[in-house]
């Protein structure tokens, strides 16, 4: 996957010497977050759109040399890592450094959300499953192992949470014995989170359930 093309060079970066009259002009032109400042072509850091509101356009930039946020990718960073980097920032806009540490561009984030959402993993037709475990009993290949077992594909997979030890993963699979994946992940001690409305464990319960209910009413 080719996210280099998908380099913006026509956002501006602004000199450490500057005023923030230009930035200033930027934040209320765009509804990006942060934007790069610039020491003699070096990247110095980012300022946040939050910091702007109670700046006068006379004030110089070098006033805020030491609040500057540190954070940028490479040309060569994976679209994951991208990604992930736009998270931890709570950022929509990242700068991009070459190996002089100049800025060469910058990342948009709906670009990259994009060719995400592009991906198989959404593309392709298959059944959600989310399952969570233990951190410490956390392996994918075991999990890769399960789907297969049963004869089904599995189409992709994402950690996506972490909380008191417990780790969730989403994944993504064929639906070819779908409902044998499911109870197999219940075999192995995996908690169902969420599952295709079909999962037939869930079906033979209620159906029991609702049989023992009119048993204890007749």
């Amino acid at each position: 996957m080719h996210i280099q093309e998908h380099i913006i060079t026509n956002i501006p970066v602004f000199e450490i010497k500057d005023t923030f009259e230009k930035v200033l002009e930027f934040f209320q032109d765009t509804t990006y977050s942060h934007v790069a400042i610039v020491e003699d072509g070096r990247f110095l850091g980012v300022f946040s759109e939050n910091d702007s509101e109670a700046l006068l356009p006379e004030t110089k930039i070098e006033e805020f040399r030491y609040d500057l946020q540190s954070f940028f990718v490479r040309g060569d960073t994976n679209w994951l890592d991208v990604l992930e980097a736009f998270a931890r920032n709570e950022a929509n806009l990242l700068p991009i450094l070459n190996e002089k540490e100049e800025v060469v561009g910058y990342y948009d984030l709906t670009d990259i959300v994009a060719i995400f959402i592009d991906t198989p993993f959404f593309t392709d037709p298959g059944s959600i499953l989310v399952v969570a475990t233990g951190i410490k009993d956390y392996s994918f290949s075991e999990i890769a192992q399960i789907v297969e077992s049963n004869n089904a594909k599995l189409i992709g997979g994402f950690i996506t949470d972490t909380q008191n030890d417990i780790i969730q993963v989403t994944l993504k699979i064929t639906t070819n014995n779908y409902n044998k994946v499911v109870q197999t992940f219940r075999r192995y001690n995996y908690h169902i989170l969420y599952g295709n409305s079909d999962d037939q464990f869930l079906e033979d319960l209620k159906d029991r359930s609702d049989y023992l209910d009119k048993y204890l009413n007749v």
